[in-house]
């Protein structure tokens, strides 16, 4: 139904405006021709109205004889008819009706504003004939004796007014036509584009994300297509993560839960099952337990990271919470025999949530002093470098293939369950939080293999503006 409303307006639409422009295409032409004759015309009569009431000026008064004596000296050609009138209105001289109209009166309007002594003029185009009627007064000595009345039809000038009616009414029935066929043609063609693009969304809404909408024309149309397509791949990548993601925590939580379940079992299901291997099993529970309880963590964390709700900055000096970061992991280094060490310059600060950033920093921390080996090296590097805080965690571990590298910050992606060195196994989500926290505050994280081996991950964030800083050197 839309379609057609559509197809209707576009078709109403544009015929409008071609019967708008032929309108005035019709009038203006032949009104403005029709004004060039009038002027024309008037010009014609006027003159020689005015040239035969200069000739007559020389009598004192108007008589039959004198005025027909003057009269046949004048050329009245064009004219057809030429009246002469005294004073009171009386004719002395007729072209058309000779010595029969003598002493007759004429009442004619323009006779009556001539004697007044008013030049008069009026033309209408009627029936196919162009009538024009001119009158001047005879004034001798400043005084009016009469008046002369000129009266003129032609056919001839009338005949190319209607002629030029009838030739654009002809162009103008047929340019209808023509323009009633195309504006239906553009009206199919601009609905079906418009159909395209209600269709694709149609089945966007429907959920098919593999749906397209193909526009063409360097139109708007063109660039709504477009835009429905960059919209189309969102959501279809959305969606191909949504199923990932959803797959890979079921994976997650089901593994845990079936070992749990697998371990009650037993303990239930054996009779004298001894105590020490209770106690075992009870332990493994509490293992597959935490287990659950970190990935579902996790899960939340990154939830709460697309919640617009959850955001809060405040000003954050990185050096002390580097720190903090650090005190905090310094056992857990000694236990792993990894030395660490850290450079942290000062004006470092930004604006971000600190719990959040405290967050980044101990995972990349962390996982260097996990995946590093005996008597290895961490060191923490930290300074404002062109607008930027710049923190850098390298270590000399076991490092990480480099066909690998650009899956490390997916969710629920781990390198080799190998690299957790007998620790409880990880959830693959802590470097997904770590991406996702850095660049939510306006940040970039990355990661690189170092040359004389283990890793280097790089975290810029961007400075304070209003905070005086130096560069590092």
């Amino acid at each position: 139904m839309l379609q057609y409303g559509l197809q209707l307006k576009y078709a109403v639409s544009y015929f409008a405006v071609i019967l708008l422009s032929l309108a005035f295409i019709n009038v203006i032409p032949v009104v403005r021709y029709r004004d060039l004759l009038f002027e024309s015309k008037y010009s014609t009569m006027q003159n020689q109205a005015s040239l035969i009431a200069s000739s007559l000026s020389s009598l004192n008064t108007l008589h039959s004889d004198e005025v027909q004596k003057v009269m046949e000296l004048l050329d009245e050609a064009g004219a057809a008819r030429v009246i002469v009138t005294d004073e009171e209105a009386r004719v002395v001289y007729d072209s058309v009706d000779g010595a029969s109209s003598q002493g007759r009166y004429v009442l004619f309007s323009e006779v009556i504003l001539a004697l007044e002594g008013k030049n008069v003029f009026n033309a209408q185009l009627r029936e196919g004939v162009l009538t024009g009627k001119a009158c001047v007064p005879v004034v001798t000595r400043g005084s009016t004796i009469g008046a002369v009345y000129l009266y003129e039809y032609d056919a001839e000038q009338a005949a190319l007014v209607t002629d030029l009616q009838n030739t654009l009414g002809r162009v103008s029935g047929a340019v209808i036509a023509a323009a009633l066929l195309l504006a239906v043609i553009l009206s199919l063609l601009m609905s079906g584009r418009i159909r395209t693009i209600l269709d694709a969304m149609r089945s966007l809404g429907e959920g098919d994300y593999r749906a397209r909408a193909s526009v063409r024309g360097g139109d708007t149309l063109e660039q709504l297509s477009r835009e429905v397509n960059v919209l189309a791949d969102r959501l279809q990548q959305t969606e191909t993560m949504r199923q990932r993601f959803v797959s890979d925590a079921s994976h997650e939580l089901k593994t845990p839960l079936a070992a749990i379940t697998l371990l009650a079992d037993s303990i239930v299901q054996t009779d004298g099952m001894p105590m020490n291997t209770v106690r075992e099993f009870v332990y493994d529970i509490g293992r597959e337990a935490e287990r659950l309880r970190r990935v579902t963590q996790r899960l939340l964390e990154l939830t709460r990271l697309h919640n617009p709700n959850e955001i809060k900055q405040d000003r954050v000096d990185l050096q002390r919470l580097t720190e903090e970061a650090l005190k905090m992991l310094r056992p857990l280094a000694q236990e792993r025999k990894v030395k660490l060490e850290s450079r942290l310059d000062r004006g470092c600060m930004v604006m971000a949530d600190a719990d959040e950033l405290h967050q980044v920093i101990f995972n990349l921390v962390e996982n260097a002093i996990k995946y590093n080996v005996p008597e290895g090296q961490v060191r923490v590097l930290l300074y404002p470098l062109e607008g930027n805080a710049c923190l850098l965690v390298d270590d000399t571990g076991i490092g990480i293939p480099e066909e690998k590298l650009p899956h490390i910050f997916d969710r629920f992606y781990r390198v080799d369950e190998s690299r957790t060195n007998g620790d409880e196994g990880s959830s693959g989500l802590g470097l997904s939080i770590v991406k996702e926290t850095v660049e939510k505050h306006g940040g970039k994280v990355s990661a690189q293999r170092r040359e004389t081996g283990g890793m280097r991950f790089s975290v810029t964030l961007p400075l304070l503006k209003t905070e005086g800083h130096g560069e590092r050197t």
